[in-house]
């Protein structure tokens, strides 16, 4: 019988809702600072750097939302754990570049986003291997 029995929820994931309201508030408080603080102090290439890495931040929580509702399986598991390291590496490197670390710190941003891309791939398989 494909998914859950009409009126059963899902358990959500506490821990991965928490962490996911952690990222979506450090996200709103980051945008803030660049928004006010680093607008005289950042180019404009710079504040655009900063405004795509709290774009890729606050998109990536509700993301981590959406793994929180997900069955409890090694997707979601996955899912969580590539976001959370994509986050840190993509968004991190970019607000490192940002506010003038050395070009090399970008060397890091496309791992990033392989893992956010891996992210959405195991929260899909999660979902189609709940469904089946």
């Amino acid at each position: 019988m494909p998914g859950p029995e009409p009126g059963v929820a899902f358990a959500v994931s506490g821990r991965i809702a928490i962490a996911a309201s952690a990222v979506g508030a450090g996200a709103v408080i980051l945008g803030a600072f660049g928004a006010h603080a680093l607008r005289a102090t950042l180019d404009g290439a710079a504040l655009q750097l900063w405004h795509t890495a709290v774009e890729y931040q606050f998109w990536h929580a509700l993301a981590l939302l959406g793994v929180s509702l997900a069955p409890a399986s090694r997707g979601r598991t996955a899912s969580a754990a590539a976001f959370g390291a994509g986050i840190v590496l993509f968004c991190g490197s970019l607000y490192a570049l940002a506010l003038g670390a050395p070009r090399a710190a970008g060397l890091v941003t496309p791992f990033g986003g392989l893992c956010l891309i891996a992210g959405w791939i195991a929260l899909g398989a999660a979902f189609w291997r709940s469904a089946r």
